[in-house]
């Protein structure tokens, strides 16, 4: 376990707190108007390797073998100077602070963080973390890397959990959720029935490794929940023709992979963000992550089929009135966490790679993204 303390004074910021892995979707900005949830579980934090924050250099002032350097291989708009390590911790964590929103611009309907800091200890006045909390935002508390120091503390941290307690304990993400708005819509509710968040973001982030890694053949995935998730970007950014690739779900509990397929789905550890590998794979076979509640419900079967029947309702017959909401729209991967993830993969320096990433606009038009 670890607290974080003023770097200045010394000061508590935060009680003890287990570390997690950094979620796919922590930089995520969703929709228009929309009221997120809270990024981080109670009693967690995550970090950041990468640097975030000013000072921030444009395209043109980027040297590409520096960038290459810090793993980037592709031409982004702005590229951060700011220190590396930022840690994300849940609002409710934080203590010993007052908020400084003098000291930021404010935005649509919150705080969004893009001037920095401000969030300052209440001992000594030193800014010490960001406050996020404006719609389309995930909301959170991003402590400064230069401005907190992380001590161990005295409360034993528990062993990360094997993948079969994970199995066990069975925490799904759901494909689809109501989203909230604010203020509502025109009918008057306060929500709609969307894809959810968290799926488009980790499909973003998979679709970039399925793409970097199918060598400009087709790739075929399972039909059903997954196909609808990845087979329709799939078809429109790969070339008809080639021997197609396959790609199909892995992971503990799982039967063993097909040895004729050349793309494993895997999960993510949550805890200690290792991706899941078998026992024996072959060499050319590609790994894809997952994050591990979006892989659980892939992995189940939650496609429930209704059942004729008579007489009173069975406990588990599906009811077809009214039917079960679902998104009035075709999936979508996150075109931002797909760009962050694709430019930072040195496949992207393929030509045919380069070209979607420069197409990304065109591809948003079209409902891809």
């Amino acid at each position: 376990m670890f607290a974080f303390v003023c770097a200045r004074c010394g000061a508590e910021l935060t009680g003890p707190l287990s570390r997690v892995s950094l979620p796919v979707h922590a930089h995520q900005a969703y929709g228009n108007g929309v009221q997120m949830p809270v990024l981080m579980e109670a009693g967690t934090f995550a970090v950041d390797p990468e640097p975030s924050g000013a000072p921030w250099r444009l395209r043109e002032e980027i040297n590409p073998v520096e960038a290459a350097a810090r793993g980037i291989y592709a031409p982004l708009f702005s590229l951060s100077d700011g220190a590396p390590g930022a840690t994300v911790i849940a609002p409710g964590d934080i203590r010993g602070t007052r908020l400084t929103p003098e000291n930021g611009s404010g935005a649509c309907c919150g705080l969004d963080g893009r001037d920095g800091p401000n969030m300052a200890c209440r001992a000594c006045g030193l800014a010490v973390a960001t406050r996020i909390d404006d719609c389309s935002l995930w909301q959170a508390v991003w402590l400064a890397p230069d401005a907190v120091r992380r001590l161990h503390t005295n409360d034993a941290a528990a062993a990360p959990q094997s993948w079969a307690e994970l199995l066990e304990e069975g925490k799904s993400t759901a494909p689809f959720e109501p989203i909230a708005t604010w203020g509502g819509s025109e009918l008057g509710s306060s929500h709609y029935w969307s894809w959810s968040p968290q799926w488009e973001a980790a499909a973003g982030h998979a679709l970039a490794h399925v793409l970097a890694v199918s060598g400009m053949r087709p790739v075929r995935v399972p039909n059903g929940l997954i196909a609808d998730v990845f087979q329709r970007a799939l078809d429109a950014l790969l070339p008809v023709g080639p021997p197609a690739r396959r790609a199909v779900l892995a992971g503990p509990g799982q039967p063993a992979p097909d040895s004729a397929a050349d793309i494993l789905l895997v999960p993510v550890h949550p805890q200690t963000g290792r991706t899941w590998a078998p026992a024996h794979r072959a060499p050319s076979t590609y790994l894809v992550p997952l994050p591990l509640g979006v892989w659980l419900w892939m992995a189940s079967s939650r496609e429930y089929v209704p059942t004729p029947s008579s007489g009173r309702l069975p406990r588990d017959v599906l009811r077809d009135d009214p039917l079960p909401p679902r998104p009035a729209f075709l999936f979508r991967a996150d075109r931002d966490i797909f760009r962050h993830t694709l430019v930072r993969l040195p496949a992207v320096r393929e030509t045919w790679l380069r070209t979607i990433l420069e197409d990304l606009t065109l591809h948003k038009s079209a409902g891809l993204f």
